[in-house]
C-alpha cells in the first residue's frame, strides 16, 4: 500500500500494488543479523481530478540494509536504510498511460521498519513493513515540490535452507 506525501502530493490516496525480493542474513552476535535485501516495489499513488481517478505508478529497484533482531520464539523486528533506484514511472487514466519519470529523482532515500513472524520448523513466515520516504523524489524541474513516498508492505516469505 503506496502513497505520496508532502506539498507536491495534494490529493494523492493510498494504491495497492506488488513487491517482491530476496535477501541474505548475515549472522552478527546471539540473536542479531545483518540483513542485505534486493526488492522490486512498485509504488505510487492514486488521485481524482474532475472525477476521473490518476493511478500514478513508480516501479523501484530498493536496496536496503537492516539490523534485525529474531527471538528465539519466531518473531522478530528490523530497521534500516533503503535506497531506491527508479526504474520507471508513469500516469495511468482512462485506459491511456503517459511517461513521466522525468518528474521525479532516479534515487530515493527511505528508512525501513519492520516486525515479523518466521514459522518454525516450515521455513515460512509473514511480515510488515513500513517504508519512511526522508528524500524529496520530485525533479528538479517541479520547483518549490517536495514529494515523499510512503509505503506499507504486508508479505508471505519462505527460507531457502531452513534458517
Amino acid at each position: 500500500m503506496a502513497t505520496l506525501v508532502g506539498s507536491g502530493s495534494d490529493g494523492a490516496s493510498t494504491k495497492v500494488d506488488v513487491h517482491g525480493g530476496g535477501y541474505a542474513r548475515i549472522p552478527l552476535v546471539n540473536s542479531f543479523f545483518l540483513q542485505p535485501e534486493l526488492v522490486y516495489s512498485r509504488q505510487g499513488a492514486k488521485t481524482t481530478s474532475d472525477g476521473i481517478v490518476f493511478n500514478i505508478n513508480q516501479s523501484y529497484l530498493n536496496i536496503p540494509v537492516l539490523a534485525k533482531y529474531q527471538h528465539s520464539s519466531g518473531f522478530y523486528g528490523e530497521t534500516g536504510p533503503q535506497l531506491g533506484f527508479l526504474l520507471a514511472a508513469n500516469v495511468s487514466a482512462g485506459g491511456s498511460s503517459q511517461d513521466v519519470k522525468s518528474s521525479y529523482k532516479s534515487t530515493d532515500f527511505s528508512w525501513a521498519f519492520g516486525v515479523g513472524y518466521k514459522i518454525p520448523l516450515i521455513s515460512a513466515g509473514i511480515d510488515a513493513r513500513y517504508n519512511l520516504g526522508l528524500s524529496n523524489i520530485a525533479a528538479e524541474e517541479v520547483s518549490g515540490y517536495s514529494v515523499k513516498n510512503s509505503v506499507f508492505q504486508l508479505g508471505v516469505f519462505y527460507v531457502f535452507g531452513g534458517k
